[in-house]
């Protein structure tokens, strides 16, 4: 056995090591050979210290060259991630709401904040006149489909069905006709639409069927003919549907009631009804009065659409009436109770309070005594003196652009630009377009600008469901401008003296002026 002192090396056949100028070659035997100590091409491994706390020494490395953006690796000094993006724990959502102007507002909203919630904030944010009659709007612009949102639906819950990729909006916007069945049934539900599934000769009237819904154990029914298009057709096929308390049922002959030829189509619990707008262009509809059921839960496509056609607006209004009552029941008349009482509980509330520093600073003074001014500290004469200045200067405009000199005349009033019915020279199917929206109840008005003769008026007016325009014309008397609706036998000097005058009185009109077509800007 042979002792080796010092370092040493194995070195096998076929192998090499260069060592300076020095090259060993092996045989097939094992030899061991000196390592050369002072060669500068050979280093001895080191042990390297690995330290415990690797962030101590990130730390060292890092501080050496300066962070460009340390806003992002504090939470507590970054305004993105605490103020913008909410938390998972957050109660407060924003949404967005558009105006009838296109123009958009974003809202903070609870999680559980229903439609009549968010309107009461919207009436209060947008300092709108009064209180009554507001709802929002479901609108699917490509699909041309819109529906009025119930007063309890949660807006979170309902956002949650649309498609991210659509361009599905919330529209703030009036509507008169949300619960225009509860006052006026003859109107909505006609007796030649309404029966007894369970009795057929049995007859009923609009009233017992709105009574009959809200209770249990009875069977009401609407039925009639409606135009139906198949998703994978284009013609249009006439059809007898019936509407019941399980769901929405067709005939597959005539009218016949009899179960082997009734065809269930939908259930009431997992619909929407819309109303579909531009229907002729979008659908090929064979009228306009057209409306369509969807599922609820999912978002909106164009192969689950179920479109009908009506041959009036009466049916239609019948028919997606009736959607609403047949589904919610009891909960659409106590959302209507709720509405009646809304505006008188409001003013003890915090929405209320919600004004602006420059309302709060302005106060009503009198300057009619011969002391000076004093402040008018009772409300009911506030008001009063408000109504006075307002009259007495409306009398003094329109005694300004009357007179006969050739200023006033090449002038006329325009005090009426300032009002919400003026909607200035929209056409006539957009004027129909706007009444229609926000609820075709008797006595909603507009006045716009005649498309056909220069420097008149038109004065549309709803009436049973239907749209009427009268022509507002100009005239001269004594020297003075006028405007009248029968051919100078009743004059007004302007057009608001027009439209308070038939707020009381019907006139040539079928119905007074009740309820203004207004759009409210966001």
């Amino acid at each position: 056995m042979m002792e080796v002192a010092g370092p040493w090396t194995e070195v096998f056949e076929g192998s090499e090591m260069s060592g300076g100028s020095e090259t060993l070659l092996g045989s097939s035997t094992l030899t061991l050979a000196p390592l050369v100590a002072d060669s500068p091409s050979i280093r001895r491994s080191q042990p390297i210290l690995i330290t415990l706390n690797r962030a101590k020494g990130v730390a060292s490395f890092s501080s050496s060259i300066p962070n460009p953006f340390p806003e992002l690796c504090s939470t507590s000094k970054s305004p993105v991630l605490m103020n913008s993006l909410p938390t998972q724990s957050s109660n407060k959502h924003l949404i967005k709401v558009y105006g009838e102007d296109s123009h958009s507002r974003s809202v903070s909203v609870s999680r559980a904040a229903t439609a009549r919630e968010v309107c009461h904030m919207l009436v209060q944010t947008a300092h709108c006149s009064d209180q009554e009659n507001w709802a929002l709007m479901e609108f699917h612009p490509t699909l041309g489909l819109e529906r009025c949102l119930e007063d309890h639906e949660v807006v979170l819950e309902v956002q949650a069905t649309w498609s991210l990729k659509g361009d599905t909006r919330v529209v703030f916007c009036k509507n008169y006709a949300k619960y225009e069945f509860f006052r006026k049934p003859m109107l909505f539900f006609p007796e030649s639409m309404i029966s007894d599934s369970a009795d057929v000769s049995k007859g009923m009237t609009s009233s017992d069927l709105i009574q009959n819904l809200l209770k249990s154990g009875t069977c009401p029914e609407i039925q009639g003919f409606l135009q139906f298009k198949e998703p994978s057709r284009k013609a249009w096929k006439k059809v007898y549907f019936f509407l019941r308390r399980s769901g929405l049922y067709c005939s597959t002959k005539g009218s016949s009631k009899e179960p082997r030829h009734l065809q269930y189509v939908a259930d009431l619990d997992d619909l929407n009804v819309y109303t579909v707008v531009n229907s002729r262009k979008l659908y090929g509809a064979p009228t306009e009065f057209t409306f369509c059921i969807k599922p609820c839960k999912n978002p909106v496509r164009t192969q689950d659409l179920k479109i009908l056609c009506a041959e009036n607006e009466q049916t239609r209004t019948c028919w997606t009436s009736a959607f609403r009552l047949f589904k919610y029941g009891k909960q659409l008349q106590c959302n209507y109770q709720l509405s009646k009482s809304a505006p008188r509980s409001l003013e003890g509330t915090k929405l209320t309070d919600v004004k602006s520093k420059s309302e709060a600073s302005l106060v009503a003074m009198d300057f009619s005594g011969k002391a000076g001014g004093r402040v008018i500290q009772n409300p009911m004469e506030a008001q009063s003196a408000e109504r006075e200045e307002g009259q007495a200067w409306r009398r003094r405009e329109a005694l300004r652009c009357s007179l006969p000199d050739s200023n006033a005349t090449a002038r006329p009033s325009s005090i009426h630009k300032s009002q919400p019915w003026f909607h200035g020279g929209v056409s006539r199917k957009e004027t129909q377009r706007l009444i229609e929206k926000q609820g075709l109840v008797d006595g909603m008005f507009l006045i716009r600008e005649s498309q056909q003769h220069a420097q008149c008026f038109v004065l549309s007016l709803c009436y049973k469901l239907k749209t009427k325009h009268y022509l507002v014309i100009p005239c001269e008397d004594g020297g003075r401008k006028y405007f009248t609706m029968d051919d100078g036998l009743t004059l007004f000097i302007d057009l608001l003296q027009l439209v308070e005058f038939h707020q009381i009185n019907r006139g040539i009109l079928p119905v007074c002026l009740k309820h203004p077509c207004v759009c409210v800007a966001l």
